[in-house]
């Protein structure tokens, strides 16, 4: 009788695990006395009877199915098995783990902006994470209809929607189209919140949601390169200064040295323009030390300029009438 016994016996257990399976159903078969329900780490086994949930078991663990699950199940914990009747159920195995999944756009969104008629192309890219948080919605939506479900089926399903979530977001209170990355979080939120709506009836969540880049064409991005360059520098006139002088380093502007020795000539030569401007600035604003104020505001030089005699502090030369102011 032993023999017959254990020749019936099966073990109950998530046979064709991935890492990236979100579920797997236990189906079709026949469970018989001495049967052994195994649950590893990261998984519940939910026992169904005509697609209703009977019991669910969350602890991980090695169960003897006759002892252990059947008087937990609702309607058959009263089951006995017999020497050939056993009990038919289902079990689906549920990943508990949240997944994170990488996103990109395929192709440049266009948004609307006043700048470009026909709209800003942008492409965007991060990643997003979700997790299984209502087994009655995941049974009734999806794990009725199939034995399995991928974390590639729940992102077929996301991007299909992104792009239109992303605009609305992206053209949402007049983002400032060239600096959209200052804006990732609020624009991120916005999606996350949008994104959880569409999949929670499916029993799962959207947990994160995250913009690691914007990417703008090519031509786009240098302008806005050139254009905080320019604002960084402030005047033009620096900058054309600025760039003659790197390429000077580096060499970039050549020409059998006449070129380069005109190039530094010319910039030596406005640079020593504005010292003397500085420093003729200064004497007009610095006070004279050895001269003397006058009710007119002049001063009266020590020497007669006519004469060259010593002056005495009056607006003529003592010696020759020179008017000194």
């Amino acid at each position: 009788m032993v023999f017959f016994k254990n020749q019936f016996a099966n073990v109950v257990e998530w046979e064709e695990f991935r890492d990236d399976m979100i579920f797997w159903k236990w189906s079709n078969r026949e469970i018989k006395k001495g049967s052994r329900l195994i649950i590893r780490p990261g998984q519940d086994a939910i026992f169904l009877n005509n697609g209703k949930i009977e019991g669910i078991f969350q602890e991980e663990g090695d169960y003897n199915i006759e002892s252990q699950i059947i008087p937990f199940l609702s309607t058959l914990k009263g089951f006995k098995f017999g020497f050939n009747s056993g009990m038919r159920v289902e079990v689906l195995f549920v990943n508990t783990k949240e997944f994170t999944v990488k996103w990109g756009t395929k192709n440049p969104i266009n948004i609307p902006t006043p700048q470009l008629p026909g709209g800003m192309p942008v492409r965007a890219n991060g990643t997003f994470q979700f997790k299984v948080n209502d087994y009655i919605a995941l049974i009734d939506k999806i794990a009725g209809v199939k034995n399995s479900y991928l974390v590639e089926d729940v992102k077929i399903r996301i991007i299909s929607i992104l792009d239109q979530l992303l605009m609305k977001w992206i053209s949402k209170e007049g983002k400032d189209m060239f600096n959209l990355q200052a804006n990732a979080f609020e624009i991120a939120r916005g999606i996350q919140e949008d994104l959880d709506m569409q999949i929670l009836d499916s029993g799962m969540t959207i947990t994160g949601f995250h913009i690691m880049s914007f990417n703008y064409p090519k031509e786009i991005q240098d302008m806005i390169t050139k254009t905080a360059s320019h604002g960084m520098i402030g005047d033009l006139q620096t900058y054309q200064q600025v760039s003659m002088t790197d390429g000077i380093a580096s060499g970039k502007v050549q020409g059998g040295g006449t070129a380069a020795d005109m190039a530094g000539m010319m910039m030596g030569m406005s640079m020593a323009d504005k010292m003397m401007k500085n420093m003729n600035q200064d004497q007009q604003e610095a006070p004279n030390q050895t001269g003397q104020p006058q009710a007119g505001g002049g001063k009266l030089p020590n020497f007669c300029p006519n004469c060259g005699e010593k002056t005495s502090g009056g607006n003529f030369c003592s010696s020759c009438g020179q008017k000194l102011v």
